[in-house]
């Protein structure tokens, strides 16, 4: 039976190359540690092979328009992903206008998409390191990080050891880090005995969990939809179920960094898992 969820992904990367962007894989250490991306097809390095999408070869397709033209010294956006999908499923519906003023970059990071790494290491500060300097092998200079959920964590950490990489950061829906304090806190809100348990769903009603949890808007979709989506999604759950305990710290190790970088901080007032205190006290 054909996957829904699998279906789609033609489409959605015939609209993202339609933009201007291009699949690439980016080996970080030359020791299996590898991260993919949707970049610029101007940016992508001319010596590295690149990831090619059979269904969307480029010859089918047409031009892209006047608006998303390549232009040397246009600013560079990077948007990393939560931790529910894969980085150009997340940000699909920003892409397209991203890309008719800015250099995007959107980066899976480790154990989603295709990105991989034999490391042990599952903290946001490794991703952090991976991303960056997968980042500057790409030959991305100082550029403005748009972290969401999980991905805000990454972010600050990026932003924290690269702040000549990182000029500019937006964090939505996110902490600086998941202390003992704020994970116990929004799990007894939320009603789950783990992050892993909310995060990780394993059947139908636990993604409508999630996603009732995650969402402002109820949406309704069949149960075959969400079957295909855990199928798809949820991939590498050892790996990841590894990346949610090394999220959390102690609350006696955890410190907020002096960051030098200009922040905006995007949040909901009916968050259901960072509620809005929290982004009061990160504000002050």
């Amino acid at each position: 039976m054909v996957n829904l969820v699998e279906a789609q992904k033609p489409l959605l990367h015939f609209l993202v190359r339609r933009a201007g962007l291009r699949q690439h894989t980016v080996d970080v250490d030359g020791a299996g540690t590898v991260i993919t991306f949707w970049v610029p097809k101007d940016k992508v390095p001319s010596d590295k092979p690149t990831v090619r999408d059979a269904t969307t070869p480029d010859t089918k397709l047409p031009p892209p328009p006047p608006a998303a033209a390549a232009k040397k010294d246009r600013p560079a956006v990077v948007l990393v992903h939560g931790f529910a999908a894969e980085g150009i499923v997340t940000w699909q519906f920003q892409v397209g206008v991203l890309a008719k003023h800015y250099d995007v970059y959107v980066p899976d990071l480790l154990y989603f998409g295709g990105s991989t790494s034999p490391s042990a290491d599952r903290s946001p500060g490794f991703q952090a390191e991976c991303l960056a300097t997968a980042l500057r092998k790409l030959g991305v200079g100082p550029c403005a990080v748009v972290g969401f959920s999980y991905g805000g964590m990454v972010s600050f950490k990026m932003a924290e050891a690269h702040p000549d990489l990182v000029r500019w950061l937006v964090v939505s829906g996110s902490v600086v880090a998941m202390t003992d304090s704020i994970s116990e806190e929004a799990l007894e809100r939320i009603g789950v005995k783990s992050s892993a348990e909310l995060l990780l769903p394993e059947s139908v009603r636990g993604l409508k969990a999630l996603l009732s949890i995650a969402t402002y808007r109820k949406l309704w979709f069949p149960d075959r939809l969400h079957r295909d989506y855990l199928e798809v999604m949820f991939t590498n759950r050892k790996e990841r179920a590894e990346l949610l305990e090394g999220l959390v710290v102690s609350n006696k190790d955890a410190t907020v960094p002096v960051l030098p970088q200009k922040i905006l901080l995007l949040w909901g007032e009916n968050d259901n898992i960072f509620n809005i205190e929290l982004a009061k006290t990160m504000k002050e």
